[in-house]
């Protein structure tokens, strides 16, 4: 399974866009530009690490 976080109205960061993937029971976030989190078990730690990636880099998640 892949999703992507929705970015904020207004956002514009075409190198930063995070894809949340699942593999079996664990599930991680992507970007753009190279960046990925460890796997996890919880989606929800998984979203919040790539929103916080966003949040560091000028971005925001929606």
């Amino acid at each position: 399974m892949h999703s992507e976080l929705p970015a904020s109205p207004g956002t514009r960061m075409p190198e930063h866009r995070i894809a949340i993937s699942e593999r079996g029971s664990f599930a991680h976030a992507t970007c753009s530009c190279g960046w990925y989190s460890p796997a996890r078990r919880s989606r929800d730690l998984a979203r919040r690490e790539g929103a916080d990636h966003l949040a560091d880099n000028g971005g925001e998640a929606g």
